[in-house]
């Protein structure tokens, strides 16, 4: 066996251990006896707050934008729900964080750094949401207002569901301070 690289022991996440009598460089792992809950009912009870802000976020910014700035916004694909482009916004908006509500929770039980992951998700979706009205027809003004209330709506939803994520992992164990 080759042994590891002396910065290696210090890349090892928290729930493997480096056996020092293991003198080869063989590593051994230790699977930690408390695995992470989650209280899905506060985290899904954030999601829903969070999915209010971002129907919010969406219909401020169609009223802001198309009422005193008088910009006509670029109209991307949205549920299609009523006949108001602000509430087809809001109700696409809401939805869109009610599936990354659902993403956090299933990244929570099942990957290591969970936060890492959704962070990086949904960044490069609301890159996405980001670049999408400037492929739109529309005015340059239209498509940045757009651009600008996309991005908005993206960084409310990775803000809040990352805050509700770090509240609702509970170690086995561990009590729960107050706050």
């Amino acid at each position: 066996m080759v042994p590891h690289p002396a910065g290696m022991r210090r890349a090892l996440s928290a729930p493997v251990s480096v056996d020092p009598a293991v003198q080869s460089g063989g590593v051994r792992v230790t699977i930690p006896a408390h695995p992470v809950a989650v209280d899905a009912g506060r985290l899904w009870a954030g999601g829903v707050a969070t999915a209010v802000v971002a129907a919010l976020v969406a219909f401020v910014g169609v009223l802001v934008a198309e009422g005193p700035l008088d910009i006509v916004m670029v109209r991307p694909p949205l549920i299609p729900v009523g006949d108001s482009f602000g509430l087809r916004y809001a109700v696409t908006a809401a939805v869109l964080a009610l599936v990354a509500t659902a993403l956090a929770h299933l990244l929570l039980l099942t990957t290591p750094r969970p936060r890492s992951f959704f962070s990086w998700i949904v960044g490069l979706a609301t890159i996405v949401g980001v670049v999408l009205p400037f492929t739109l027809d529309g005015t340059t003004s239209g498509r940045v207002a757009t651009a600008v209330v996309d991005l908005v709506i993206g960084l409310a939803v990775l803000s809040l569901l990352s805050s509700v994520m770090a509240r609702t992992v509970r170690r086995p164990g561990r009590t729960r301070t107050a706050y």
